[in-house]
């Protein structure tokens, strides 16, 4: 019973987070992305760096805190 409630707080965090900014783990550039629109469902995700060409799988992701936001 116990794992059943932390399994629903965990996943109504989920839907109050907004999207957050990735960047490039090599050069810290905001301008990566998807190599592929196939990379999302099909294959797994590999990203590219426009600024220093960085290829794959790992990003960095910044969240803001809730008291940052206001």
């Amino acid at each position: 019973m116990r794992i059943l409630q932390n399994m629903r707080e965990v996943f109504r965090n989920l839907k109050r987070r907004g999207p957050s900014k990735i960047y490039c783990p090599k050069c810290g550039s905001p301008r990566i992305h998807l190599s592929s629109s196939l990379n999302y469902w099909l294959t797994p995700k590999k990203y590219v760096c426009e600024d220093c060409g960085y290829i794959g799988p790992i990003v960095m992701e910044i969240e803001k805190e809730e008291n940052e936001r206001e």
